[in-house]
């Protein structure tokens, strides 16, 4: 009834020689066996064992080194055998295995060449199964038909809205925004464009919060420059107003001091200390220290156990080994000191180090962290609680700064002359004495003050830190000061200093990068790092600072003196604007 269907060929038929179906024995390890002289896995097992010996044995030769200040390319008879042991095994295993490793990615001629032959059999037979009679199958009677049964539709995955970001408007974009369909804080990523990312941003929030924003500018900012250093998530930017005092003659050259601040009479009474400097002869300063500092805390089991640790990074024996594992975080991390306190069963490590001309925080954070590993080895016990443990201290007001010192230390003085205290400044030299010692130092030490000996000292440090790109928050340990006056040359001239024992500051990183903070600190003369002595412009920038708060606490000092303060501020420092009339507008 049905044609008779020729038997399929059998194997023999098909494969005219057995040998073909035999696997090809590896070339490589027959290649390696024909050289050495005992069987493949022992010889792999050798040099594995060679090369994980020789790596131990190095590391731990370095690492004796590193301990006693040794050079490194000072080796020994057994380093050097070590170290040939070391290439002639990674040869071999690089040899052995890493071909393979490489053929798994990278197909050879030979594997093309049989894919090739593959697919030409491949339409072989697919031409000889076409031209062949189809085989006719009985009908079931259950199943009059041919067909098989239709396979269900494959449902569509919906795509998210955040994958279709770029092909979005930015209405659809804003209330993606708005819907939380969309995080706000992935929109540079996603659209590409920072300036476009702002201005949708700023859009979903007015109408999520249902306040206008329209006062904040958008325009005319540059996005791209703070994108993953400055700031996250920008709407807009604040604009304030920057001013020049001066110039300030210090150390024989003249500066002209930028100043962002919205409080009026600030910079007109800085330039008025100015001129009174400038008048008299210029003022000088002196760097009494330069470091930047972190204090991590760590835990023992007991405090004897704290006690030994705090010994071992104080004795002097140890320091070098220490520098070397702290300075590996930079070229110009240069560890300067480490002081210890213990409270209980924990120890604060407070690290000291120079930075360059960056402010420094990060470097020394990387250093003190390469120095914590490095020490986990001989005190395995110890518990890392945390990078910082405030006994560093910053943006915070403590006795360890006012006392150690953090950033640059400074001092500057000038003499102001008699006749100068008499016609700029408006008082004389006996009512400024007073008035230093009974405000300045006895009523800050009623108070309790705590670096705060001075008149308005954060007043200058924080418009002058807005302006070049330091960081505002620093003006806390900053703004620690003490002005001291006196009657010098027979009671004629005054002689005024102020002591700043940690103005924190950098000249490159930050907000340094920013084209007018930038724009501020080349009008200084400070902009980016020295190329002559690494440190120079943040130590320049540091004296700057002083002299100008010397300036300042001049200044205002003789108009309290002179009973002058509240007539200016009312004059200067009031808007004359109806704020009816503001409010309704």
């Amino acid at each position: 009834m049905f044609p008779r269907q020729r038997p399929f060929p059998t194997q023999s038929a098909a494969t005219p020689s057995s040998e073909k179906m035999k696997p090809n024995p590896n070339p490589k390890a027959a290649a390696v066996e024909a050289v050495v002289p005992f069987p493949l896995y022992l010889a792999n097992g050798v040099f594995l064992t060679l090369f994980f010996s020789v790596v131990y044995f190095l590391l731990i030769r370095w690492r004796e080194k590193i301990r006693n200040s040794t050079p490194l390319h000072v080796v020994t008879v057994s380093e050097i055998a070590a170290m040939v042991a070391f290439l002639a095994s990674f040869v071999y295993l690089i040899g052995f295995f890493g071909v393979d490793f490489l053929h798994s990615f990278i197909p050879s001629r030979s594997d093309l060449w049989a894919s090739d032959d593959e697919d030409d059999n491949t339409n072989t037979n697919t031409t000889k199964t076409m031209n062949a009679k189809p085989i006719i199958k009985p009908i079931d009677a259950g199943n009059r038909g041919f067909s098989t049964p239709p396979l269900p539709p494959v449902a569509k995955q919906p795509k998210k809205v955040e994958d279709d970001v770029l092909s979005l408007d930015d209405e659809d974009v804003v209330k993606s925004v708005a819907s939380g369909a969309v995080p706000s804080y992935s929109l540079e990523s996603k659209l590409g464009n920072c300036y476009r990312a702002a201005k949708i941003r700023r859009e979903a929030l007015q109408r999520v919060s249902g306040r206008s924003i329209e006062g904040l500018p958008l325009d005319g900012f540059d996005y791209e420059s703070i994108l993953g250093q400055c700031c996250e998530m920008p709407v807009g930017f604040v604009q304030i107003p920057v001013g020049i005092a001066g110039p300030l003659l210090l150390d024989g050259k003249e500066y002209s001091v930028p100043m962002a601040t919205t409080e009026g009479c600030l910079v007109a009474s800085t330039n008025r200390g100015c001129k009174a400097i400038h008048i008299s002869g210029g003022a000088t300063s002196v760097i009494l220290r330069d470091g930047m500092t972190r204090a991590p805390v760590v835990r023992f089991g007991s405090a004897r156990r704290a006690a030994d640790l705090k010994f071992f990074l104080e004795d002097p024996e140890n320091f070098d080994t220490l520098s070397v594992v702290f300075n590996r975080s930079s070229r110009f991390a240069k560890l300067q000191d480490i002081k210890c306190g213990i409270a209980g069963k924990n120890l604060y490590m407070r690290f000291t180090c120079s930075t360059g001309d960056a402010m420094g925080m990060n470097m020394v954070s990387k250093g003190v962290q390469n120095v914590l590993d490095f020490l986990q080895s001989d005190f395995p016990d110890m518990d890392v609680i945390g990078i910082s443990g405030n006994y560093c201290s910053d943006k915070k007001p403590a006795a360890v700064n006012w006392i150690e010192g953090r950033g640059k230390s400074v001092v500057c003085e000038a003499i102001i002359t008699e006749e100068v205290v008499k016609k700029v400044l408006k008082t004389d030299v006996a009512s400024l004495v007073e008035l230093n010692m009974l405000k300045n130092l006895a009523g800050s030490a009623m108070a309790g003050a705590l670096g705060g000996f001075n008149a308005h000292a954060a007043n200058i440090v924080s418009a002058v830190f807005i302006a070049t790109g330091q960081d505002p928050a620093q003006n806390v340990e900053s703004s620690h000061c003490i002005t001291m006056m006196e009657a010098v040359n027979g009671g004629k001239d005054l002689h005024i200093s102020v002591t700043m024992p940690s103005i924190e500051v950098g000249t490159v990183g930050g907000g340094t990068q920013l084209a007018s903070q930038s724009a501020c600190l080349n009008l200084l003369g400070v902009k980016g790092a020295s190329r002559e002595a690494p440190g120079d412009n943040a130590r320049m920038l540091a004296t700057i600072v002083a002299g100008s708060v010397l300036a300042g606490e001049l200044s205002l000092m003789s108009a309290i003196s002179a009973g002058q303060l509240v007539k200016s501020h009312m004059k200067y420092n009031r808007s004359n604007r109806d704020l009816a009339q503001v409010a309704s507008s």
